[in-house]
């Protein structure tokens, strides 16, 4: 018989090798590109005939591995079991791939696919191959081939490997039994193959050979796991969550020192390194995908095996896409139910990746043995018959716990995985454990020589178990012999729960192991430092000075009988007085945030002691989970509100921001919850929020639900929010509102008549809003495209004086004119204008004092180069089109279309003639006879704010931090009017003498516009990735976008500029069906998709058939 194979070559790009020696992190290529042109070659050549797929050549693995995921996705189209033979290059004497793979680690990368041929060709002779054939044949279980070249070129570029030689040296490989197939590849001739056949037909092939069932991973070299295996070290330091040195690198894109934490992990141990990005001011994906690439630059980092440690699938996928190796998933789980499960699973196993299985279903987090094993039995049965997922290749995480919390029910958490790992190891063939070793100890977080003597006594027992590997640190684990007896002893009793007094027990002995080095503030002679403790307490919680709170705190611990005397006495009656002054109006927002400082400074010295008497809490009000959904980053109106609910004694747990349904959810119950609130700024929040209520309710939650934010209303949550919940669902407009819906709804006596009466409230709008038609749209499209407006276009602005793009660095001082200071004090919840705001007779001087705090930080800023500010500028020719587009073009030929820019036209009646408005109709026409142009911009002055906010918050400083962020804001718009005044002046140059005050430039009163998407004019979102992708906004000004085009920084600005004289802005309004139809056509989008971005828009109800 003959045999076609269809060749996937390498293709003339490598996916993990930088082009640029200069930038070890850029590709010339992506995976998606890859695998996309290798799905389309791999179909036309089984459509021709060819029998098999021979992936070949292969020298850089990620590019085979895009290869054979393409293949995987081929044999689910066509539903066959297409044949598969992969051929790797050994490039040179080391033994290894251009991309850095050892024979056996390449193996291990490529083995899923399960080829029936693995060989090796190309690049060395058949004599110089045989080690790297020979280690191939003792590792696969498959058949193995060679095709080498006939030698190494000689100076003339020439093969000087004879026909007879070549057969000799394949002949030994035949009769040695380490091959299946032979051939000839570079340099090889029909009397090469003819002799080489001759010279092997008499020799038996090679048996496969039956190897133990082992994990086999890989870097840039192999990690087995077996059953005799010690134990695998995973690195946690690589971890945003779990490292706040990592974290602070990454936020501030300082790679080459995060590389420098991975390098430690490997160099101290670690045989795994987990990689997470998730942290909410962070772009997950891209901060994965640039990390990942520069660590594939790293051989001594990259030797190692990944694990893709991420909450987000999106992550996930683009960490798999960066890997040549073999690597981990961390993690999937059945909590959201089979389906998604298996979907998950069947994409890692496309990817050849192994997977971390956490034991955890649609009822939660298994914290018991039975739960433990029953989850992980279902989750396995699943895996490996559905569709056979290796069992080598499902690694279980049995959920490790803190232990000594001082919770009864905790008290068995570690011995419980213990046992169960032992079960799984037993009953569940081949599986791996594995688990967060650091968990185990949170409770004595603070206390390092105590929870490395947890870490290493409990992986004493769980490896016994037969735990196979642990994310751990691996530079700080105790040695187990080496713990004192004493130490060792009490925390063996906690982890294995063998005394009843095993958490007290180890408290009492635990502060020996802690070393303590607290320092005292200098005295002051202010006249109240000589009061009482508890006064001085009193005061400086009222009056926001944190300077002398920890030394006042100490002094108050040793006065009292217990710790948590200090809080529930001076602090909370001064809190209590903060509480009163602000309710009454005699306290403003700045200053109970400044109080906040103080308290919660106060507070952070006191936990320590609190803890160490046995784990007692401050009586609260009731717990309140706090996030910003999923997709939004603007934060500082949560912030405040969560400061000022901390003020009245509730106990706020702060999610952050990007925060995923599910993690909310998971959150309130951890914490048992009595209120969750939600933020956001951008339109597409609302759809979350809707979301977020569905999946509350279908999860039979019955807390108050809180809306707030500056795009949400009482009628959006009345009318979309409400009906999805059961359970209270409350407008909150501000901070100030914030504490007496709080306690109304936790009030034993108000609780049951107030969500009443909200609901009540919640019908009577909904029943208003159904009888409402004044804003539904009452034109047609066709009818509001005949009313549009039609400017005069000989008063066209000229053309740009530099057009194309342009970058900017802008020093800062250059914005301090053009800031806008009243969007500044609103933020602050105060009212009226700017400066009149610091003259009020009530709140004057609460501004005054913001107001100087702010100067005083703006200095710092721009001396201490806190911050930085960037932006970039494109003016382009274009034209508009009948159906609302407008062109945007190369050139001033105005013959190559370089993007189609989509807009959206008010629909409503208008009196006294008015035209019915879209952006494109500020745009002249084909038939206007005039060339026009139009703009485009990004800015930010939000970067290196994320570090510098965080500082604050680690210093519990929440004033400093909410400052900080308002003022970025500040500076991002004043960016945003300093572009667009050079541009008017200078680089468009349409009004090169003008001369606007600051005021006149808050008032608009100058010539054209500049329109932002997601806002009235142009409410699309969406319309963000055609700017970005115009300007390449985030290569140029490191601005990104969230899946919710959101931009992050969260200081960030970006639109369109217009700069005809009659251009304005205006609100679109509500939109018909038609045109929702018309706009999805153009845009090339489904329907459903755009009434989700435009559901503000709609002028009717999507949901009705």
């Amino acid at each position: 018989p003959r045999f076609v194979a269809g060749v996937l070559g390498p293709t003339s790009r490598t996916a993990s090798i930088s082009p640029d020696v200069n930038d070890p992190g850029l590709r010339n290529v992506t995976f998606d590109e890859l695998a996309e042109t290798y799905a389309e070659a791999g179909r036309a050549l089984l459509e021709g005939g060819a029998d098999f797929l021979l992936v070949e050549t292969v020298f850089d693995t990620l590019n085979a591995k895009a290869a054979l995921y393409a293949i995987a996705l081929l044999r689910e189209e066509l539903g066959a079991q297409i044949p598969v033979m992969v051929s790797g290059t050994i490039t040179d004497a080391s033994g290894r791939t251009l991309s850095g793979q050892t024979t056996e680690a390449f193996w291990n990368s490529v083995r899923h696919i399960r080829p029936f041929l693995m060989g090796l060709n190309c690049a060395l002779g058949a004599e110089d191959l045989r080690p790297y054939v020979q280690e191939l044949s003792r590792i696969a279980d498959t058949r193995v081939s060679v095709h080498p070249n006939a030698g190494l070129p000689n100076e003339f570029g020439e093969y000087d490997d004879t026909p007879e030689y070549m057969a000799g040296v394949l002949a030994q490989f035949a009769a040695d039994g380490i091959v299946n197939m032979v051939g000839g590849c570079c340099g090889t001739t029909p009397e090469h193959i003819a002799a080489i056949r001759d010279a092997v037909s008499s020799h038996a092939p090679r048996k496969v050979p039956k190897l133990e069932v082992q994990t086999r991973l890989s870097g840039l070299e192999p990690l087995n796991i077996g059953e005799n295996s010690l134990f695998v070290n995973v690195g946690e330091r690589t971890n945003v969550a779990g490292s706040a040195k990592f974290r602070r690198l990454i936020t501030e894109g300082d790679y080459d020192s995060a590389l420098q934490v991975a390098l430690q992990q490997v160099e101290n141990g670690a045989q795994i390194i987990d990689v997470n990005m998730d942290e909410g001011m962070l772009d997950s994906v891209a901060a994965m995908d640039r990390f990942l690439k520069l660590v594939a630059g790293e051989p001594d980092i990259a030797r190692v095996p990944v694990m893709v440690d991420s909450s987000g699938w999106e992550v996930i996928e683009t960490g798999l896409k960066c890997i040549q190796g073999k690597s981990v998933v961390n993690s999937i789980s059945l909590k959201e139910g089979e389906e998604p499960f298996l979907q998950q699973a069947r994409e890692v196993m496309r990817h050849g990746a192994a997977v971390v299985v956490m034991a955890f279903d649609e009822q939660g987090q298994a914290d018991t043995v039975e739960r433990k094993l029953e989850i992980c039995e279902r989750s396995y049965r699943l895996l490996t018959e559905t569709f056979d997922f290796p069992a080598e290749d499902i690694i279980f995480d049995p959920n490790i716990f803190a232990v000594a919390t001082g919770i009864d029910e905790h008290n068995d958490y570690a011995r419980a995985f213990i046992e169960a790992t032992r079960q799984i190891k037993a009953q569940l063939p081949h599986a791996l454990v594995s688990g967060g070793v650091s968990n185990v100890s949170f409770s004595f977080r603070g206390n390092n020589p105590v929870r490395e003597a947890m870490h290493s006594v409990f992986l004493y027992h769980a490896i016994q178990a037969g735990m196979d590997m642990g994310i751990v640190n691996a530079g700080q684990l105790a040695i187990y012999e080496d713990i004192p007896e004493e130490l060792r002893e009490a925390v063996e009793d906690v982890i294995l729960n063998r005394r009843d007094d095993a958490t007290e027990r180890l408290l009492e002995i635990a502060g020996r192991y802690r070393g303590d080095g607290s320092e005292k503030a200098d005295e002051t002679e202010a006249e109240w430092r000589g009061w009482p403790v508890r006064e001085r307490l009193v005061h400086a919680l009222v009056k926001g000075i944190d300077e002398f709170v920890v030394e006042d705190a100490e002094e108050a611990r040793q006065q009292s009988e217990q710790p948590l005397d200090v809080i529930e006495g001076p602090l909370m009656e001064g809190m209590n007085v903060v509480g009163d002054l602000f309710g009454a109006g005699k306290m403003f927002l700045p200053q109970v945030v400044k109080s906040a400082r103080v308290m919660k400074k106060a507070v952070a010295h006191l936990v320590p002691y609190i803890e160490a008497a046995q784990g007692g809490n401050a009586r609260k009000v009731g717990k309140i989970i706090m996030a910003t959904v999923k997709g939004d980053v603007h934060d500082i109106g949560k912030n405040i509100v969560g400061v000022v609910l901390q003020c009245n004694n509730f106990d706020v747990i702060d999610l952050g921001v990007m925060v995923p349904c599910e993690r909310i959810l998971e959150a309130a119950r951890r914490e048992n919850a009595d209120i969750i609130g939600l933020s956001g700024l951008i339109t597409p929040s609302l759809d979350e929020m809707v979301h977020v209520a569905k999946e509350m309710q279908r999860s039979d939650f019955d807390v108050p639900l809180l809306i707030g934010g500056a795009t949400t209303s009482p009628a959006h949550t009345a009318v979309k929010i409400d009906p999805q919940y059961e359970g209270a669902v409350v407008y909150v407009k501000d901070a100030s509102r914030s504490v007496g819906v709080a306690q109304k709804l936790l009030s034993p006596t108000d609780r049951v008549s107030y969500i009443d009466e909200v609901k009540r409230e919640a019908e009577r709008r909904r029943e208003k809003h159904a009888g409402k038609t004044r804003l539904a749209p009452q034109l047609t499209l066709a009818e509001a495209r005949a009313n549009r407006a039609r400017p005069d276009w000989s008063r066209v602005a000229p053309r740009p004086q530099q057009p194309g793009v342009l970058d900017l660095e802008i020093p800062l001082p250059e914005l301090l004119p053009f800031i806008d200071w009243m969007p500044f004090f609103n933020a602050w919840e105060f009212r009226g204008t700017f400066p009149a705001v610091l003259e009020d007779e009530t709140v004057g001087e609460a501004a005054s004092a913001l107001y100087r705090d702010a100067q005083a930080m703006l200095e710092r800023i721009v001396e201490e180069n806190w911050l930085q500010a960037r932006g970039t500028v494109g003016l382009f020719p274009a034209l508009s089109t009948e159906d609302d587009d407008i062109v945007l073009f190369t050139d001033e030929s105005r013959q190559q279309e370089l993007i189609r820019l989509h807009h959206l036209r008010q629909q409503r009646a208008l009196a006294d003639g008015r035209p019915n408005l879209c952006l494109s109709d500020f745009i002249a026409p084909p038939d206007a006879g005039v060339d026009d142009w139009m703009g485009a911009f990004a800015v930010t002055a939000g970067l290196g704010s994320a570090r510098k906010v965080a500082e604050f918050e680690q210093a519990h400083d929440d004033y400093n931090a909410i400052l900080l962020k308002a003022l970025a804001d500040r500076l991002a718009e004043a960016g945003a009017e300093y572009l667009h005044a050079r541009v008017r002046r200078e680089w468009w140059g349409y009004a090169p003498d003008e001369a606007l005050d600051n005021a006149a430039l808050i008032d608009e009163q100058y010539q054209g516009i500049r329109p932002a998407p997601g806002y009235p004019a142009c409410p699309d979102h969406t319309e963000k990735a055609s700017l970005w992708k115009l300007l390449d906004v985030e290569r140029r000004t490191g601005i990104r976008l969230t899946d919710s085009f959101a931009m992050l920084p969260a200081a960030s600005v970006s639109g369109w500029y217009f700069a005809h004289p009659e251009a304005k802005y205006f609100a679109v309004g509500k939109i018909g069906r038609d045109q929702v139809e018309d706009y999805a056509r153009r845009k090339g989008m489904a329907v459903p998709t755009i009434e989700r971005w435009l559901a503000a828009n709609l002028g009717y109800d999507a949901d009705a058939a």
